[in-house]
């Protein structure tokens, strides 16, 4: 079994414990070169806000959208797009990724940025 197709089994896992709990979900997406967050109504089947190191001005502002500092900031600017919604509880989609690096950088800024999970 190669790697991604793993991956997405252990995401699959994750993704319907948390559909059972009926809370919203803050999913990771981590590429080479940039990393991605969202926060998802399964229920409606829509993104409620979302963060990236694609958008225009976290281009200007980081110097490499594939470190563990573009993460945090990107951890930080989700955070406050849910508060600005008036979210504060999530549960965290990590897509089958390991707890480390840049999905925990992202993670720990966004607890600090005051979302619950």
């Amino acid at each position: 079994m190669d790697k991604n197709i793993s991956r997405l089994r252990r995401a699959r896992k994750t993704r319907a414990r948390i559909a059972a709990q009926g809370k919203l979900r803050l999913a990771v997406f981590r590429s080479g070169k940039h990393i991605y967050a969202q926060i998802i109504d399964d229920s409606q089947g829509r993104v409620l806000t979302q963060a990236s190191s694609v958008e225009k001005e976290m281009r200007s502002a980081l110097k490499n959208g594939g470190s563990a500092e573009s993460a945090a900031a990107i951890g930080k600017r989700v955070a406050e797009k849910a508060k600005d919604l008036g979210i504060t509880e999530v549960a965290f989609d990590r897509s089958g990724y390991r707890f480390h690096g840049r999905v925990k950088a992202l993670a720990e800024a966004a607890r600090e940025s005051g979302l619950s999970f």
